[in-house]
């Protein structure tokens, strides 16, 4: 029998069918009215939970951005990867028809007299292989180049062209007038016996860098030892 009233008393059968008596400790037994209180806070829970609300038109439209964007990273990446390795010099051929030298004040820096040539030139190049599916344009020019005793290297951009895709580029100039002058910040040019004209372009790319390429072939030539003075 029980010692205390104040605990339940339970039975269960034994082997033999008979009846044993048993105690339920209060003490872990739950309070009254618990398991409302937590069915209740559980479903008060569930449907406070985000995980059940629809998404909105700001969050769904800012998943599909991230998305599209990684997506035309890796399609970029991938455009300049795959033309990386890509040679894009050719032949060029230059000539120089006339070339004259006049010392002349340079108005544009100071009122001193320097030398200023005067060249007409041929040009011809095929520059149709070097377009693809990431070349945009091609910026083409002419540098002269030569050495003084002023200066260990001179370098000046004669004329320039820019080339669209879908434009020719099969070139073919003749006689063809500089687009700049020819100005020596002193009297270098006269009678000077080694100038050289080279021509190189910066291929604009649609991904990727901005190579500098110089041309295979280059022209040489020299001024005359005395100015022209009449007009050119």
């Amino acid at each position: 029998l029980c010692r205390d009233s104040r605990q339940p008393i339970a039975a269960i059968r034994d082997i033999n069918n008979c009846f044993v008596p048993f105690v339920i400790s209060s003490s872990i037994l739950p309070p009254p009215g618990a398991f409302g209180v937590y069915f209740s806070h559980t479903k008060e829970r569930r449907r406070d939970t985000p995980a059940h609300k629809m998404h909105t038109v700001m969050t769904r439209g800012n998943a599909i951005l991230a998305y599209s964007l990684s997506v035309l990273s890796v399609l970029t990446f991938c455009c300049f990867a795959s033309t990386f390795f890509y040679d894009y010099r050719t032949e060029a051929r230059i000539n120089t028809v006339k070339v004259l030298v006049k010392n002349v004040p340079d108005f544009s820096a100071s009122r001193e007299k320097n030398d200023l040539g005067f060249i007409t030139f041929d040009l011809g190049t095929d520059l149709n292989p070097l377009f693809n599916w990431n070349v945009k344009q091609l910026f083409l020019y002419l540098t002269a180049e030569y050495t003084t005793e002023q200066n260990a290297l001179n370098q000046v951009v004669l004329w320039d062209k820019i080339i669209l895709r879908g434009e020719n580029a099969n070139l073919d100039f003749k006689n063809m007038n500089t687009k700049y002058y020819f100005w020596d910040d002193g009297n270098g040019l006269k009678g000077h016996r080694n100038v050289t004209l080279t021509l190189s372009w910066n291929i604009i790319p649609n991904a990727g860098l901005l190579p500098s390429v110089f041309a295979h072939g280059q022209h040489s030539f020299k001024f005359p030892e005395a100015y022209i003075e009449s007009p050119v």
